[in-house]
């Protein structure tokens, strides 16, 4: 079945499915193996080209690419004996939100994170990973378990934004969030945020204040998506593309502004072509954080917590 494709990398798809037949043909018939070549090399030198240096605006649509591994991959790959905590013993089970308490390398740890879903059934069901605020009380619970039990707390963020529904705000999402961000700044326990496609506006940073926030190359992470700030500043949805560069929203530019810790690289043209490769990364990645942060005293783990934070937006450096 032929990979779904934006415009700029039509090409690129259009060569891999002529691959993949010429390379059936080869199996039965070695006169084609120079073709098989010639075609490996031009996939090669086209992926450089196209993928070598993505724009702003691409590597948004690399978040959002439809076949990106989702939050629940990314737990289900790293997360050993992983079990999820259902509702919020208040109003409701909010299925964008998936948290619990698993093992991450053998030790023990406290997980949630924003959950899209993989198909139209799941994203649905999911509400396209848009978190109702009892999905935020729902961290609010598993965060509590993380300093009862002495843990470390893992967040996976890939989301458009809370949900900003009328039925939302009446039940609380404002205070949902910003409950989530004063609990994580004062939690009593080593914290890390993987953003690991979209990071949309307050649905990301409730979960997100972490001791090192860490980034997937082609995620990005800012106060409003492209479409909403084109739409507010010059009513027009159509200059998205130009909002995406004015913000600066992706992880290079987050890291060179001191935002984001670490930067983990993706295969060339997004993780969704090699996600075993991403799951390496990132667990890797994790691991390193993790191990650097135990040997920490909660004290000395909260002051640096707390001096990140206080700097953001300091001008008078």
């Amino acid at each position: 079945m032929r990979r779904f494709s934006y415009d700029f990398e039509t090409k690129i798809i259009d060569l891999e499915e002529k691959l993949r037949k010429v390379n059936q043909l080869a199996s039965q018939n070695p006169s084609f193996e120079r073709e098989v070549k010639e075609l490996e090399r031009k996939i090669e030198n086209l992926k450089k080209k196209v993928y070598g240096n993505p724009t702003p605006w691409q590597r948004v649509l690399f978040s959002r690419h439809p076949e990106r591994p989702k939050v629940r991959d990314f737990i289900n790959a790293l997360i050993n004996g992983f079990i999820p905590v259902q509702g919020d013993r208040l109003f409701a089970a909010d299925n964008a939100i998936v948290a619990g308490i698993g093992f991450f390398g053998g030790r023990e740890v406290a997980v949630c994170g924003t959950d899209k879903g993989k198909n139209t059934r799941e994203n649905l069901t999911k509400n396209f990973g848009m978190a109702h605020p009892e999905g935020y009380r729902k961290c609010l619970l598993v965060m509590e378990l993380a300093e009862r039990f002495k843990i470390p707390f893992l967040t996976f963020i890939d989301t458009p934004g809370a949900y900003p529904g009328i039925g939302a705000e009446e039940r609380g999402q404002a205070w949902a969030i910003a409950r989530c961000i004063e609990k994580m700044l004062w939690l009593q326990v080593p914290t890390l945020a993987i953003i690991t496609g979209e990071g949309g506006s307050g649905g990301a940073i409730a979960i997100a204040c972490a001791d090192r926030i860490l980034m997937l190359e082609n995620a990005y992470y800012s106060v409003i998506s492209p479409e909403g700030c084109a739409s507010i500043l010059w009513h027009d949805e159509k200059r998205a593309e130009e909002a995406a560069e004015v913000l600066k929203l992706t992880a290079s530019d987050l890291h060179s502004f001191g935002l984001v810790y670490e930067v983990i690289p993706e295969p060339l043209g997004g993780c969704h072509r090699d996600p075993n490769k991403i799951f390496k990364r990132v667990r890797e990645s994790i691991k390193k954080h993790l191990d650097e942060l135990m040997v920490k005293e909660i004290g000395t783990i909260l002051e640096e917590r707390h001096n990140f934070y206080r700097q953001i937006g300091n001008i008078f450096k």
